[in-house]
């Protein structure tokens, strides 16, 4: 990944549906090189968003951006090819959505896109220690999923800094994403802790 960090990707759930190419296209006028896709299913979280169709419409629609999927659904193994076939370019599941998590990073990785792992609020780094030399990205919960517009949960930060350590004293080479109220008033606090990517909307 060759990108200049820290980098903001809009996640698209915040989008006008009815618009949605529009909202693409102003995002990419505005100099924006990722998308976020929040890919929900109604049980792993209490929303419902959409699948792989709409995704592949989106890179489609923004051949230039880097897909980032995030799956917030159970069962994710069953869904890795078909939002690969769709063109995303990383693929973010939970680690509380699988008792495999080694196997499916690998079943993302033999789909020829890169892997990440996300953790909720209420789950320590310490738990995806095991795996970290195997990710392209560790993403932070900083709300807990499922819906927009909920206030930042300034205790994730200490994970963040914790991620940074561990990548700096394993050398390890994963980006550190945040999702979940950044905004003006936390922007700062946010980079200063480590994070790579932060989700914006």
């Amino acid at each position: 990944m060759d990108f200049n960090l820290p980098v903001l990707a809009p996640s698209l759930l915040a989008s006008d549906f009815l618009h949605l190419q529009d909202d693409i296209q102003a995002c990419l006028d505005s100099g924006i090189t990722w998308l976020h896709c929040d890919i929900m299913d109604g049980h792993f979280v209490p929303n419902i968003s959409y699948g792989p169709a709409i995704t592949k419409s989106i890179g489609e629609a923004a051949p230039e951006a880097f897909l980032d999927v995030h799956l917030m659904i159970e069962q994710p193994e069953l869904y890795i090819d078909a939002f690969a076939d769709a063109g995303a370019d990383m693929i973010t599941v939970h680690q509380e959505a699988t008792r495999h998590l080694h196997r499916l990073i690998q079943q993302i990785r033999d789909a020829q896109v890169q892997p990440g792992v996300a953790i909720n609020p209420a789950t320590p780094v310490q738990v995806i220690e095991p795996i970290l030399s195997e990710v392209d990205l560790v993403l932070v919960m900083s709300v807990n999923p499922g819906f927009g517009g909920q206030a930042f949960i300034p205790e994730t930060l200490e994970k963040v800094k914790r991620l940074y350590t561990l990548r700096e004293e394993n050398d390890l080479g994963f980006l550190i994403e945040i999702d979940g109220g950044a905004g003006i008033e936390n922007v700062r606090a946010i980079v200063d802790a480590g994070t790579d990517v932060m989700v914006a909307g």
